[in-house]
């Protein structure tokens, strides 16, 4: 990427864009409410805050389980019908509340499978006023591979969408969705197949040669998984496996790992593994049928790694409403301007704290810089927290919160550069399991940067100044600083201790003049 490192605030940021905060289109999407009826569950997202990485302003589901049965019968389970409809007479009268009417609407393989599906539809907009838009199995597919690209811009690989009733298949190629497949590979409809366990697979190995010769017969791509069932699955595998980031989106297993969780499930009680994991009656009593199709899909399809996705056809829908402009954004970078601008004390100071630190960091790579550039924006937003807990909080917030194009290891090191940012040490806390998820090496480097940035934090200046130059020599380990005439008066007894702090870091002492 270009360095423009000099060019003044709202212009473009290597590479990352000007932001776009101020963007009428991006204010349009401030907040969206989303109804969701699924074979399984039926479901409200409101969207709120930065809309290239939107928060969860509301989430409510109610696994109505609209799809139960509705291989034998064709039709929708009666008390699902009873329950979806009072959950969506509850998300109109929350949404007028909220003042976010009309809701977009999406329903999919339960709705369009069942023959009473219309009627039923029908029923629905005379109660409730709600339109529902039922989407056939390829439109259902794009949208939830859109839903990956919400979090994942310019992603390669297959997205696989499981819901109740259905199993959906697409391709990611640079950013856009290619071929789309769907099946009847949905756990609620597997429950009838007969012949016990080896009847089950036997039908589910037959359906996936199938679709993997339909789909182009292509193996070593990332598997991205979307779905209720598969979220499940992977809290089993942490469970499993004592993972200690309890965070499904972008949570990421081997090939042989399915295996072992598979095996684990079939030899375990269900009722245990629900106690263990939390997991809802509902869900988990799917997880066994899935668990046979994950295998199965592994073993077709060969995937080099499989990613759990948190984003699937909801926010497709919202991916649906963005301009071309927008999608191409960092939604990391995105999420941590928005926060930096509603939360810090001085907006505006990430981008000149990023400027300032960079020098140290030569060797990092477009990864690494965007997320010492989240760090800079996020470094003061938890400014609110009672001291003694603000290392924590910081923490917490980077490693838990519902950010897109962040992967695991990616999160402990943005928390752990924030907790430097306010901790001089890290011995000794609740999270010394979450810091092993990185290597020693990259624990130093977090260390270097939130220490940088707890130094630089000394030398606020205006957004349109820049507070002097950092410079590292590694063969010297020597630390030169050099203050702008402006940054001199800041430069007390305090800002001295932590520059020399981030000289030890680094093992070695400082200098300091003054331009």
């Amino acid at each position: 990427m270009d360095d423009k490192s000099s060019a003044a605030p709202g212009e473009d940021w290597e590479g990352f864009g000007r932001p776009l905060l101020d963007d009428p289109d991006v204010q349009n999407l401030s907040r969206v409410g989303v109804i969701d009826v699924g074979s399984n569950s039926v479901r409200l997202v409101v969207f709120d805050g930065a809309a290239r990485s939107p928060a969860y302003f509301y989430n409510e589901k109610v696994m109505a389980g609209l799809g139960a049965g509705l291989g034998e019968t064709g039709r929708l389970n009666p008390e699902g019908r009873l329950r979806a409809l009072s959950a969506i007479r509850r998300f109109t009268a929350l949404a007028d509340r909220l003042g976010i009417s009309p809701l977009t609407t999406v329903a999919t393989a339960a709705m369009r499978d069942a023959e009473d599906g219309p009627e039923f539809a029908d029923l629905i907009e005379r109660e409730t006023g709600v339109k529902l838009m039922i989407v056939d199995g390829a439109e259902e597919a794009r949208l939830s591979a859109q839903g990956v690209l919400l979090g994942w811009p310019g992603s390669y690989g297959l997205v696989c969408d499981i819901g109740g009733s259905s199993m959906e298949l697409a391709r990611l190629s640079g950013g856009e969705v290619g071929d789309r497949l769907t099946s009847p590979l949905g756990p609620l409809k597997l429950g009838a197949v007969k012949g016990g366990r080896k009847g089950l697979e036997t039908h589910v190995r037959g359906i996936l040669d199938d679709l993997f010769h339909r789909m182009g017969a292509t193996t070593g791509e990332r598997l991205f998984l979307v779905g209720g069932s598969w979220r499940a699955f992977a809290r089993v595998d942490m469970d499993r496996t004592n993972y200690p980031l309890h965070v499904l989106h972008e949570y990421r297993m081997k090939p042989a790992d399915i295996g072992r969780t598979a095996e684990h499930i079939r030899k375990h009680d269900i009722a245990e593994l629900r106690a263990r994991t939390g997991i809802s009656d509902a869900r988990m009593s799917l997880v066994p049928l899935a668990s046979v199709v994950l295998t199965e899909l592994v073993r077709r399809f060969k995937p080099k790694d499989i990613t759990i996705s948190s984003y699937g056809i909801r926010e497709g829908m919202l991916y649906e409403a963005m301009s071309p402009d927008l999608r191409a954004r960092d939604p990391l970078i995105e999420s941590a301007r928005f926060a930096e601008a509603k939360d810090a004390r001085l907006p505006g100071f990430g981008r000149v704290l990023y400027d300032f630190v960079k020098p140290l960091f030569p060797r990092a790579d477009w990864q690494k810089k965007r997320i010492i550039k989240a760090a800079c924006l996020l470094h003061d937003v938890s400014w609110r927290a009672h001291p003694d807990y603000r290392a924590e909080v910081t923490f917490d917030n980077a490693t838990r919160a519902n950010l897109g194009g962040l992967k695991h290891g990616e999160r402990i090191f943005l928390g752990l550069a924030l907790m430097h940012r306010y901790s001089s040490k890290r011995e000794g806390t609740v999270y010394d399991r979450l810091f092993n998820l990185i290597s020693l090496e990259e624990q130093a480097e977090a260390e270097v940067l939130g220490r940088a940035m707890r130094f630089g934090a000394m030398l606020w200046m205006a957004t349109d100044e820049r507070p002097g130059k950092l410079a590292w020599h590694p063969k010297k380990k020597v630390l030169k600083l050099t203050l702008s005439e402006a940054a001199r008066p800041l430069f007390g007894e305090v800002a001295e201790a932590r520059l020399k702090a981030l000289a030890g870091a680094l093992g070695g002492s400082c200098e300091v003049s003054f331009a």
